[in-house]
């Protein structure tokens, strides 16, 4: 799967065919269409249902019973959910491009791993309970295995197959160390049960504005990385014949990657597929230009995640079903259908 693709699929720079030009733009305003009513239906739907007057009612004049529920409990969750959409599909797009592997997610390079083996440190041994309390912990945890991936990976002579391997064997070892420890605290395992699945749940608007700097700056990476994303894609002597700077372009696209699944995770817990899925849907009808894989990535990922957290309210009420239950059962299938694609196994 880590073998770099053929000349003829690597040329990222190619002009699109005019049909897919004049797709393009309007697929973009028709995905971002159905974000907005994806958006409403997440603060409609609900243990109870919400009608649109009254949505309206409980975001601009009511203080009471709607207000409450919409704008204390619908409408944190649902920005959060917005944000570390993007930032899943984001990161799954840019990982992508950096290890040259269309089945590469957030958690090939162990960002996943450091992040949940650091809020288990929290809750085992400094007996952190809040979300609040962890939350650092768990940006910390990615951050840090982010960087060790890039030391174990080459550093200034970084490939995609060493960052690969790297992520592999550090995420192995962390996931070990996960299991030990919360098996050997039955409150531990009590704790991180829950955070582990991945759940919008507990949004709040004091997590959004923790996590919301780290959001917004590896966003603005991530889609100024789009140009030197291409050249790489055309090899690296291509690229450095067109003036790209390979080492830098992929410690930034480390950092943009660490920053938004290690914020993502922290807010919401690891949730799978999302970083996955999209960007590689997102290439079958834009073709493999970065400069629209990850806009479509940014708004169409938010698509996936509210989706599913809707989809597990209305199947468990008037209980729920947390969205990383849902992207899994979503994401297996679609997962087993990318790797039987020809085309996928080629790359």
């Amino acid at each position: 799967m880590l073998v770099d693709s053929p000349p003829e699929q690597r040329a990222e720079t190619a002009p699109a065919p005019p049909n897919r030009r004049a797709i393009r733009p309007l697929g973009l305003l028709v995905s971002a269409v159905i974000l907005v009513l994806v958006t409403m239906a997440s603060i409609a739907i609900g243990a109870k249902d919400l009608s649109l007057a009254q949505v309206w009612h409980g975001l601009f004049q009511d203080t009471g019973t709607y207000g409450d529920v919409v704008v204390d409990e619908r409408l944190s969750r649902t920005v959060l959910g917005l944000l570390a959409g993007a930032a899943l599909g984001l990161a799954g797009a840019v990982l992508q491009a950096l290890t040259r592997n269309p089945l590469a997610d957030p958690g090939l390079l162990g960002i996943n791993a450091g992040a949940s083996a650091a809020v288990v440190t929290a809750i085992t041994f400094f007996g952190v309970t809040s979300v609040n309390g962890y939350i650092w912990f768990a940006f910390g945890g990615a951050a840090a295995v982010g960087a060790l991936v890039w030391f174990l990976g080459g550093s200034r002579g970084a490939t995609p197959v060493r960052l690969a391997l790297a992520g592999t064997a550090i995420s192995a070892a962390l996931y070990g160390y996960l299991q030990a420890v919360m098996i050997s605290d039955q409150a531990a395992l009590g704790r991180m049960r829950f955070w582990t699945v991945g759940s919008l749940s507990s949004a709040t608007f004091a997590t959004i504005e923790q996590v919301l700097p780290f959001l917004l700056a590896g966003m603005a990476l991530a889609l100024l990385l789009a140009r030197p994303l291409n050249a790489m894609s055309m090899g690296d002597d291509t690229a450095k014949a067109l003036g790209a700077h390979l080492n830098r372009t992929r410690a930034l696209s480390m950092l943009a990657a660490t920053v938004l699944c290690g914020a993502a995770t922290a807010a919401c817990g690891p949730i799978v597929f999302v970083g996955l899925m999209v960007p590689h849907v997102v290439r079958s009808f834009t073709g493999p230009d970065m400069r629209w894989i990850l806009p479509f990535a940014a708004l169409l990922s938010p698509v996936l995640l509210l989706g599913a957290d809707v989809i597990g309210r209305i199947v468990a009420r008037p209980s729920e079903l947390q969205v990383g239950i849902i992207t899994a059962i979503i994401g297996g299938p679609v997962f087993i259908l990318l790797v039987r694609r020809r085309r996928t196994a080629q790359l």
